[in-house]
């Protein structure tokens, strides 16, 4: 599997790139999967589901499946912050592509996703694993990039990119 991350701040349209960048890979017939950074309080479940009472009960894994879809809600008993590289090992291994948004520091290739509006710093001066960027105002990037730009609402052309150059994704998780 291949395994790109896109990292910028909060606002750079990171996942708005992803949603567009997702079906540009699978019109290509590439099975596609998506790790996510989120905030400490976020819940996929909501009060009065059942699984959601479960998880109040007190179980420590709820796995909600159907004929369409499964869900796995593990709860943690102290707050413990999971690798990017654990978080890949527990996906389907069966998918050429994984995604990853947010991890903004982790040790993987990643495109930086970078807005001049957001009056945000860039990231790619200070960051070696930053392959390409991604940005609405490659004129106002603060130092020479040396290393691909792409315009923010070209998927397409990110897709190119990640498949001509996919043995550099190649994905190989860190020996422990």
């Amino acid at each position: 599997m291949n395994v790109v991350g896109f990292a910028g701040y909060s606002g750079s349209g990171k996942t708005t790139l992803l949603e567009k960048l997702i079906p540009a890979l699978r019109q290509r017939g590439l099975r596609v999967s998506v790790v996510k950074h989120a905030h400490h309080r976020f819940d996929i479940d909501h009060p009065g589901k059942d699984s959601y009472r479960h998880r109040q009960a007190g179980a420590f894994e709820v796995v909600i499946a159907s004929d369409r879809r499964l869900a796995l809600v593990r709860e943690f008993e102290q707050p413990s912050e999971r690798s990017v590289h654990q978080l890949i090992a527990e996906l389907d291994t069966g998918v050429d592509w994984v995604l990853v948004e947010g991890f903004k520091y982790s040790a993987l290739p990643k495109i930086e996703v970078w807005r001049a509006a957001s009056n945000q710093p860039t990231l790619y001066a200070q960051d070696d694993w930053i392959v390409a960027i991604a940005t609405d105002s490659p004129a106002q990037l603060p130092s020479p990039a040396l290393r691909p730009v792409f315009d923010l609402n070209d998927a397409r052309a990110v897709a190119d990119y990640l498949l001509a150059q996919s043995a550099r994704f190649a994905y190989h998780a860190p020996k422990v």
